[in-house]
């Protein structure tokens, strides 16, 4: 993969304000009513396709604007202070895309990136099955090889623009009885809809969409393929069976970069909400930021968010340095999350019955907050994997 772009400052900046004018404009006046509903903003995803972020990783020559994992982050950061939810949408897209742009064929490349780029055909990875999730290795969705197509059988769960979306990257096993495991899984490039018509292709059948806790407006769902045919040689990434686990890892990191960014921010509005409340809430008198037990809580938040943003930049550099970066990924993702959720429950003490009201933005943050600790990856298996490879990168 070729390296991301250069921007200057200049252009980085620029490309941010835009978004937060966006952000001001269109999206903080709507975010609530869309999330307590529980509703698909069709049209601020348009505005994302419009503004470039569906490409925003792709390379150039495909379409795409091959921003860093660093200016991507701040991107992620600033778009989860306002509605968190709207970064999922363009980042289990791109999973997919970087998928397709890490490891498939030319002819694959051609095909499917300048399509994904646009948001012209938009998706995600299929990876999760219902058991199967942190070890992507249980998974039972099977594709076997007729001629020049695959039939594809298998039900996948937790999977994001599954219901809207319009392709996914999925992670099948086309050898059930490989050993290890994993050599028998493969990833595949598959349309779930007819792009003129709208219309899902034969042998997909859409399931439920989830309900959830926070994370809500994005159709976070079920996705079924029964006897489901796919064109081998556009399908197959790379061309070849057997590598699919090491290509769903991969694209993990940068999704552990990216739920990072959103840990960021979630702690960030948390902390900045707080700092603004302390000061016109009073209590016995005088503003509560007065009282040294408030004072305590946001110069811990504040440490700490601090802390996770530059861990998440840190990931960010090493990502775009090439190479192996699940240590940094892990740490980042790791903290900056455990952060989020940490920050989000002091807030709501410090807005006290306030922050338990749908009035303010506290009790979405607080909401939010937890899917960060269980998504990409549970945080418990970040710490494992930090340790194991300190010990592989520091071998005595």
């Amino acid at each position: 993969m070729n390296a991301p772009t250069e921007i200057t400052e200049a252009d980085e900046r620029a490309l941010l304000d835009s978004i937060d004018r966006w952000l001001i404009k269109k999206v903080a006046p709507v975010a609530d009513a869309f999330e307590q509903a529980d509703e698909y903003p069709h049209e601020l995803v348009a505005d994302m396709c419009e503004m470039g972020l569906f490409g925003a990783l792709i390379e150039p020559e495909y379409g795409g604007l091959g921003l860093s994992a660093l200016t991507y982050a701040k991107i992620v950061s600033r778009i989860s202070e306002e509605w968190m939810s709207l970064t999922g949408f363009f980042n289990s897209h791109l999973m997919m895309a970087l998928v397709v742009q890490k490891f498939g064929t030319e002819r694959q490349k051609d095909h499917w990136l300048p399509k994904f780029a646009t948001g012209e055909l938009r998706g995600g990875l299929g990876l999760t099955e219902a058991d199967a999730g942190t070890d992507l290795q249980g998974i039972r969705a099977t594709a076997r090889r007729e001629g020049d197509r695959y039939r594809v059988n298998g039900a996948k769960l937790w999977i994001t623009n599954a219901i809207e979306g319009d392709i996914l990257a999925l992670l099948v096993k086309t050898d059930p009885e490989a050993t290890p495991r994993h050599r028998g899984m493969t990833m595949l490039i598959v349309p779930t809809r007819d792009p003129e018509t709208r219309q899902d292709l034969p042998g997909v059948r859409r399931g439920r969409k989830l309900a959830k806790l926070g994370y809500r407006g994005i159709d976070t769902g079920e996705i079924v393929f029964e006897d489901y045919l796919c064109d081998a040689d556009l399908a197959l990434v790379g061309g070849e069976e057997g590598q699919g686990f090491a290509m769903a890892t991969g694209g993990l990191e940068i999704g552990r970069v990216n739920v990072a960014a959103r840990g960021v921010g979630i702690a960030r509005r948390a902390l900045k909400e707080s700092v603004a409340y302390a000061q016109v809430r009073k209590s016995m008198g005088k503003p509560i930021a007065e009282h040294q037990a408030i004072q305590l809580k946001l110069g811990e938040m504040a440490a700490k968010t601090r802390a996770a943003e530059l861990l998440t930049e840190d990931a960010a550099r090493a990502y775009d340095g090439g190479g192996r970066v699940d240590l940094e990924a892990g740490m980042a993702k790791w903290f900056a999350t455990e952060t989020a959720f940490e920050v989000a429950t002091e807030a709501m003490r410090i807005f006290g019955a306030n922050g338990y009201s749908k009035e303010y933005p506290i009790e979405r943050l607080y909401r939010d907050a937890p899917l960060l600790i269980i998504g990409e990856g549970t945080n418990e298996m970040q710490r494992i994997i930090i340790a194991r490879r300190l010990i592989a990168r520091y071998p005595v």
